[in-house]
C-alpha cells in the first residue's frame, strides 16, 4: 500500500483540502434568529382544501390546491398556489394522523414522490395515515423556477466537457453570473422566497388545513434538511420524524464551501470504491480490464474528443458521462454490473443510460436545486475567494470533480460559482438554531458510503437536534429507507409505535451486486425521479 508520505500528489490534495476546510471553518456566518426572517405562519390565514380527481389518474390519491402567502412578512400579501396530494388510510387498524413525504433535490416534485412511493409503503403506514406530498415553492405545479431556458442550458451542457481544458474556472464563473442573472431576471419575483424557513412555514399551514395538532414525516436528502427547519421552528408538532441522508445543517446554511469540499470527497470516493471492485471483479463489471480507473480518465477524454451522438442529435461527451455517474452511483452495489456494463458500452460507442444528456425537464429540476440552495445559503462574496476554494475543491475530487466542479449551474456540487454572485435578498432563509428544543424524538439515517449527503453529517444532525437518534446503514449509496430490510423495519416500528432503535444500532443488509438482468427500480435513474426504490 502506498502511504500518504510516499506520494506527492496525495499530499498535494490533502494538503488543499485541510487549507479548504480551515478557510471555510472562518468564513460561516453568524447564527440569527429564529424565525425572524420568515414571519409566524400563525399570522397566515389557513388554506382551504377543496379535494378532488388528480388529473384523471385512477391511483386512490385525491388533488388540492393550497394558497399560502408569498412572502411572510406579509401574510396578507400575495399568495402563491402549492399542489397537494393525499391517500387516505386504508384502515382497518384506527388512523394514527398524517404522513408527509418530502422528496429531495430541491427539485424533486412531492406530490409525485408521494403517489410514485406509495405502494412500496407497508401496509402498516398505509393503513394508519394519510400519506401526503405536496410540491414544494417553486417547484413543478407549484410556481416552477426558471432562469436559463431550454435553448440556453442545452448550449451550455452541451459544450461542457469531462477534462475541462484552460479557463474552464473563468468561464464556471462567468456561467454562475449569467445564471444567477436569468433567475433574477425571469423569476425575481419568486426566488427570493423560496429558501426553507418560507417552505417549513407552509407545511405548518398545511399540517393546519388538514386538521392535525401534529403529523409525522419523512424526509430524504434534502427533504431531511426541510424536516430539521421544520423541527426547529414547530418542535411541538412533530409527532415523528424521520431524517434520512441527514444533512450537517449548520455547515449548509452557514459555511457552504465547507459542505461542497464533503460533498465532493464523497462523491469521488464512492466512484472510486465502484472502480476498485471493477479491478477486482473484472468479469462482473466488463469495464477497464483490470485498469478501471485509467479507463475511465481515458473515457472521458475519448468522448470529448469524439462525442457520440445521440438519438436526439445532441452530444454525449465526458461531461455527460460524468454527469450522469454522479446520479447513478447514488444506487448502491446492487447497479455496480449495470454500472460497469454501460461504461463497456460508452468505449464502444453504444447508447447508455450513462450517455443521456440533460434534458429540458432535468433543466427545470436543475434551476430550482440551484434557486433553493442560493435562498438557502450564504456564500462569501469576491471571486477570488471563489476561483480559490472551487479549484480547491475540484483538486480534492480528481474522478468528478473537474467536469462537475467545472462545468455549467447544475446540481449541489457546483452552487457556489452562482449563489456567490446571487443578486436577491434572501429574506426566507433559515437563521436560527436547529436543537428543536421540545420535539418528539427525530430518527436520523445515515449510511456510511452515500456519495451526497455524507455519512458524518448524518452523525452531526442526530447530535444537533435535542432528541435525535441516529441509526446507521453501512453500505454504499444514497439514502437508507427501503434499501435495506433492518433499516426499513426499524423506520415503520418507530412512525407506527413511537419507539426508536437502541442507541448504536447498525444495519448491514445492503443488496450485494445484481447479475444483469435483475433490474431494479434504481436502474436509469433521473434525478427528476426520487421515488422510495424497491426491487423489482
Amino acid at each position: 500500500m502506498t502511504r500518504l508520505a510516499d506520494d506527492p500528489r496525495r499530499r498535494a490534495v490533502w494538503g488543499i483540502s485541510l487549507v479548504l476546510i480551515a478557510v471555510t471553518a472562518l468564513l460561516g456566518g453568524a447564527p440569527g434568529t429564529a424565525g425572524a426572517e420568515v414571519g409566524g405562519a400563525g399570522a397566515a390565514p389557513v388554506p382551504v382544501l377543496s379535494w378532488g380527481p388528480c388529473d384523471g389518474a385512477a391511483d386512490g390519491f385525491e388533488c388540492a390546491t393550497a394558497r399560502v402567502p408569498v412572502d411572510y412578512r406579509r401574510p396578507a400579501g400575495p399568495t402563491l398556489a402549492l399542489a397537494v396530494t393525499r391517500r387516505t388510510a386504508a384502515g382497518p387498524a384506527p388512523r394514527t394522523g398524517v404522513l408527509v413525504l418530502h422528496p429531495g433535490g430541491p427539485g424533486n416534485s412531492g406530490v409525485n414522490f408521494a403517489r410514485n412511493s406509495y405502494e412500496a409503503l407497508p401496509a402498516s403506514l398505509r393503513d394508519a395515515f394519510d400519506v401526503v406530498g405536496y410540491d414544494m415553492r417553486g417547484v413543478a405545479r407549484s410556481g416552477q423556477v426558471e432562469c436559463w431556458d431550454d435553448r440556453e442550458y442545452t448550449a451550455a451542457v452541451d459544450s461542457a466537457r469531462g477534462v475541462p481544458g484552460p479557463g474552464a474556472l473563468r468561464e464556471a464563473v462567468s456561467q454562475g453570473a449569467a445564471f444567477a442573472a436569468a433567475c433574477r431576471d425571469r423569476s425575481g419575483e419568486l426566488v427570493p422566497f423560496i429558501g426553507t424557513g418560507s417552505n417549513a412555514a407552509d407545511l405548518d399551514l398545511l399540517r393546519q388545513a388538514l386538521g392535525e395538532e401534529t403529523l409525522s414525516f419523512y424526509g430524504r436528502s434534502f427533504g431531511s434538511y426541510v424536516g430539521t427547519v421544520y423541527a426547529a421552528r414547530f418542535p411541538e408538532r412533530v409527532r415523528a420524524m424521520v431524517l434520512d441522508g441527514g444533512y450537517d445543517p449548520r455547515r449548509y446554511a452557514d459555511v457552504p464551501y465547507a459542505y461542497d469540499a464533503g460533498q465532493f470527497t464523497a462523491l469521488d470516493a464512492a466512484l472510486g470504491r465502484f472502480l476498485d471492485w471493477c479491478g477486482h471483479n473484472t468479469a462482473a463489471c466488463g469495464f477497464g480490464e483490470g485498469r478501471p480507473r485509467q479507463a475511465f480518465e481515458q473515457l472521458k477524454r475519448d468522448l470529448d474528443t469524439d462525442p457520440v451522438i445521440t438519438a436526439s442529435g445532441r452530444p454525449a461527451t465526458g461531461y455527460t458521462l460524468a454527469y450522469r455517474l454522479m446520479f447513478n452511483i447514488n444506487a448502491g452495489k446492487e447497479i455496480w454490473p449495470y454500472l460497469g456494463q454501460a461504461l463497456r458500452q460508452a468505449q464502444d460507442r453504444q447508447a447508455s443510460f450513462l450517455l443521456s444528456p440533460p434534458s429540458p425537464a432535468s433543466f427545470d429540476f436543475l434551476s430550482t436545486n440551484l434557486a433553493v440552495e442560493c435562498a438557502d445559503r450564504l456564500y462569501p462574496a469576491g471571486r477570488p475567494l471563489l476561483s480559490a476554494l472551487v479549484s480547491a475543491e475540484v483538486a480534492s475530487a480528481p474522478l468528478l470533480g473537474p467536469p462537475i466542479g467545472l462545468g455549467p449551474p447544475a446540481y449541489d456540487h457546483n452552487h457556489a460559482p452562482t449563489c456567490a454572485q446571487w443578486p436577491a435578498e434572501r429574506p426566507s432563509r433559515f437563521e436560527g438554531s436547529y436543537r428543536a428544543a421540545g420535539s418528539a424524538p427525530i430518527l436520523v439515517l445515515g449510511t456510511t458510503g452515500d456519495p451526497d449527503t455524507p455519512y458524518q453529517d448524518a452523525v452531526t444532525l442526530a447530535r444537533t437536534l435535542d432528541s435525535g437518534r441516529l441509526l446507521t446503514f453501512n453500505a454504499e449509496g444514497h439514502t437508507a429507507y427501503h434499501r435495506s430490510t433492518c433499516v426499513s423495519a426499524h423506520v415503520d416500528n418507530y412512525l407506527t409505535t413511537l419507539t426508536l432503535p437502541t442507541p448504536g444500532t447498525i444495519c448491514a443488509d445492503e443488496t450485494p451486486p445484481q447479475p444483469i438482468g435483475r433490474r431494479t427500480a434504481a436502474i436509469e435513474i433521473d434525478e427528476t425521479r426520487d421515488v422510495i426504490p424497491t426491487l423489482h
